[in-house]
């Protein structure tokens, strides 16, 4: 019987190690370990809006009847008025939409004073970032991730929170939604929501570097970014050229168009504004005949009709994104020279 042949050891194969779970590092997970209860704050408010909108949206048919003609008896159609005036669904609708459109509208404020107070001023003050600087981070990568973790985060979610409120608006009641160039209405519904956000968070943070302290950081930066809003809003009926109609169409205007200035022409060919003399006057002939007794010719109205809403938007929204580009290019200047 034959021994048994000995064989060596197999060498043992090592064990490859488990892959570590996908998640933010290095600077990005910092800063949003750090910033978590505003993280945890903005998705909650995204969360609240999309909600709401889901609601107009199932409450717009509704809406439309409660806001709507009516008749008594009911003909045609039309519901009974008793029935209408007994609900309330267009005010709740209303209401929802007027919600998120201020939200949106308003939303650079709070982003500019938390900017200035806890993303910049508060390190700052606490020396929590002359700590990091001392470590392997160098003061352009740590001013770096403070802006561009929360900018895609504010471009994201204001993106999809706009997107939302157009297609709810698209399926309701024309009569309810209000008109294109009301301020709250313009800046939820384009992407000038996301540049004022953008604005905000830049003047914020430079706000923070130039004060060094959290609360005079918060309050500049709002002040300052209310003013914006406001300069704009000034400025907005300017940023594209006007529409000049005349003669029987410039009194009658569709209300999708924003009329800026009106008035009439005299015999001699001058415009005289926010003059509508005759217009009251009853029929055409009467009209007529009061033109011709006070010596006018025509009347004229300056407009924005509803086909200048995106070029006044990417002009807006192109202003606002200059703001921001030169405030954080100001604030990386501001930096470096007193890190040097």
């Amino acid at each position: 019987m034959s021994a048994p042949t000995l064989r060596p050891p197999s060498p043992a194969v090592p064990s490859r190690p488990a892959p570590a779970p996908l998640r933010p590092s290095g600077l990005t997970w910092t800063v949003l370990r750090l910033h978590r209860a505003a993280l945890i704050v903005w998705v909650a408010a995204l969360l609240v809006a999309g909600a709401v909108l889901a609601w107009m949206y199932v409450i717009a048919p509704d809406a439309g009847v409660a806001g709507g003609p009516c008749a008594t008896p009911p003909v045609d159609g039309l519901p009974d008025c008793a029935t209408v005036d007994a609900m309330t669904t267009d005010d709740i609708y209303n209401a929802g939409l007027d919600l998120v459109a201020t939200a949106l509208t308003y939303l650079m404020l709070p982003v500019a004073a938390w900017a200035g107070a806890a993303l910049i001023g508060r390190e700052l003050e606490s020396g929590t970032a002359q700590l990091a600087w001392t470590q392997s981070v160098s003061p352009v990568r740590w001013l770096a991730a403070k802006l561009a973790v929360p900018a895609v985060l504010l471009t994201a979610g204001t993106t999809a929170a706009v997107l939302l409120h157009v297609w709810v608006r698209r399926d309701g009641n024309g009569n309810l939604l209000g008109a294109w160039y009301d301020s709250d209405i313009y800046l939820s519904i384009g992407p000038t929501a996301v540049a004022y956000a953008l604005a905000g968070l830049a003047l914020g943070a430079l706000a923070g570097l130039v004060l060094r302290k959290a609360l005079p950081a918060a309050g500049a930066a709002f002040a300052v970014t209310l003013a914006l809003s406001y300069l704009m809003q000034a400025l907005r009926p300017s940023l594209w050229p006007t529409t000049t109609t005349t003669g029987r169409t410039a009194l009658d205007l569709p209300p999708d168009v924003l009329v800026l200035e009106h008035g009439v022409v005299t015999s001699d060919g001058r415009r005289v504004g926010n003059d509508l003399a005759c217009v009251g006057s009853g029929t055409q002939a009467q009209i007529r005949a009061c033109m011709k007794n006070s010596r006018l010719s025509d009347f004229w109205a300056t407009v924005h009709p509803e086909s200048h809403f995106w070029p006044l938007q990417l002009v807006e929204s192109g202003v606002l994104l200059a703001v921001a580009g030169a405030a954080t290019a100001a604030a990386f200047t501001l930096l470096r020279r007193r890190t040097a």
